[in-house]
């Protein structure tokens, strides 16, 4: 797993939501990440139907951050799991083996481990930077990278406050994959910022 992996903003209006989807998929991002913390039950079900099409259409996995039950009705690619959401090992039983489960290890290598022994695809670290959406208690320090490079088998995507800039030190360390909301969902050219991702990764 390598790329820009596109997390979504809470964002009612769907049909803007999947415009700037569209645009972003169009432009190479590698995976979606279904994120809603305030949605309704309905409206959850509404836009990750709707991206898992457009996924569908672009040929790219849609991953459902914390709902794995949602993940199991829609038939999405798999869930991205919060420290507080079921376990690694929960979600894969009821997932299978084929699906992606990926897990927030924040700046912790001991979460990362058990993630990998209980059978994650992948892990996140971060934040790295201030993020506009989500508020974090602590840093992730870049040498963190380096460390997981040794003890960690498994790709590993970063987080928190993530531009083109800030993210090529952490590509160059390592990391296979950026998270990123704001840098895509609010830029005046959300296409010019996917493929400003693009020529970092894959120039890693």
């Amino acid at each position: 797993m390598q790329g820009l992996y596109l997390v979504t903003p809470d964002w009612i209006d769907t049909d803007r939501l999947l415009a700037v989807t569209e645009t972003a998929l169009a432009a190479g991002a590698a995976l979606v990440q279904y994120r809603h913390k305030n949605a309704s039950h309905a409206l959850r079900a509404e836009q990750g139907a709707a991206l898992l099409a457009l996924c569908r259409h672009h040929g790219r996995p849609l991953v459902i951050n914390d709902h794995v039950d949602l993940c199991r009705d829609l038939g999405a690619d798999g869930v991205h799991l919060g420290g507080t959401d079921v376990s690694v090992a929960e979600a894969r039983a009821l997932l299978g083996p084929e699906a992606i489960v990926g897990a927030s290890c924040y700046g912790e290598l001991k979460l990362a481990e058990a993630a990998q022994a209980a059978g994650a695809s992948y892990v996140a670290f971060g934040g790295f930077y201030p993020s506009l959406v989500k508020k974090y208690s602590f840093v992730t320090p870049p040498q963190l990278v380096d460390v997981w490079r040794d003890r960690v088998a498994l790709p590993m995507a970063v987080i928190g406050g993530m531009t083109p800039q800030n993210a090529a030190p952490l590509v160059r360390r390592g990391a296979s994959m950026v998270a990123a909301i704001t840098s895509v969902y609010a830029a005046s050219d959300p296409a010019a910022a996917v493929r400003e991702f693009r020529a970092l990764l894959g120039a890693a």
